[in-house]
């Protein structure tokens, strides 16, 4: 956010600096996850995009480090759609080592019997977190779970946490993942839902030196936001855009016909509301036996309708709220 629009209505900060808002929602899953973590679990953490799964787990990592119980470890790779177990088992040998430099055994068999050691060595459990895991194929998924078991054959423990968007836990309850799924607990982020108006106060008030939300926003204004909005991500944009185009017409405070102005008109569209799901283009295509260029032509409306129907039926049948 530019600084003169900042100045203009009294922001002591940028609104995206706001810091970690919490609601009871939030307390409850930390400590049910963190229960999971304890017990050795394998744990799946799944929100739309912009719910706030890796601010929560990067509180909860903090917590673990705090409370010096559990051994945090976390994978640090991008690509995760490529990421093989291997990928995985390094990250466990870069954070669970104490030497500065790491020498990991190139051969599996000698590499997953120092890794039992390396477990039992450091004498506490180990949490593995993954961000972005919606995007790890079946094989690497499948792969952790038998990884957590020859830690604990060692004498460790080792529980890992997934995070990704819904398409994780949809994947997760495919007939073909049974061998995984049944044995992963997971949990949903609902982000603040049911809290949208509260957070947005919330966050004008965080962000402000002094004043009162109603000085930035009207009560109209801040109604809008909160029925219109469900994530935090989309209130910090919106609310970004809307502070943007009151500083260009000197409206202070900002009304409820200017942010209608700005909302974006395809928020609930079916190709945004998917892509926030985790599923895209490519995605819809393997899983539901199309084509790219059917696909493309349902986004559009202008699909066959049969084929529309069979489509949304197939979508529905996985979970997906269309």
């Amino acid at each position: 956010m530019r600084v003169e629009v900042m100045e203009h209505y009294g922001l002591a900060q940028p609104i995206d600096q706001a810091g970690y808002y919490e609601t009871a929602h939030h307390k409850q899953l930390i400590k049910d996850i963190r229960g999971a973590i304890h017990e050795g679990r394998l744990i799946a953490v799944c929100g739309v995009v912009g719910s706030g799964k890796t601010v929560t787990l990067r509180r909860l990592q903090q917590r673990l480090r705090e409370e010096n119980k559990i051994t945090v470890a976390r994978s640090l790779s991008i690509e995760k759609h490529s990421i093989k177990l291997a990928t995985l088992i390094n990250a466990l040998f870069y954070d669970l080592t104490q030497d500065k430099q790491v020498q990991i055994p190139k051969q599996g068999e000698r590499r997953e019997r120092e890794l039992q050691e390396l477990v039992k060595k450091g004498k506490r459990p180990v949490a593995l977190f993954v961000d972005e895991a919606h995007d790890l194929n079946g094989h690497t998924l499948i792969g952790l779970k038998r990884l957590m078991e020859v830690v604990e054959d060692g004498g460790g423990r080792l529980s890992v946490v997934l995070a990704g968007h819904p398409k994780l836990r949809n994947d997760l309850r495919r007939p073909t993942m049974e061998e995984i799924g049944y044995r992963t607990d997971i949990f949903t982020l609902d982000g603040i839902t049911g809290s949208q108006r509260e957070y947005i106060q919330w966050l004008l008030k965080t962000s402000m030196g002094k004043g009162k939300p109603e000085d930035i926003l009207t009560a109209d204004a801040i109604d809008l936001l909160a029925m219109k909005l469900r994530t935090p991500l989309q209130v910090q944009l919106h609310l970004t855009l809307a502070l943007e185009a009151g500083y260009q017409t000197g409206e202070k405070p900002i009304t409820a016909a200017l942010v209608e102005s700005v909302l974006s008109r395809q928020l609930d569209d079916l190709e945004p509301t998917l892509t926030r799901h985790g599923y895209r283009l490519k995605d819809m295509v393997e899983q539901f036996d199309a084509k790219p260029a059917e696909i493309r032509a349902m986004f559009n409306h202008q699909l066959d309708p049969a084929r529309t129907a069979e489509l949304r039926d197939r979508m529905l049948a996985v979970g997906l709220p269309i």
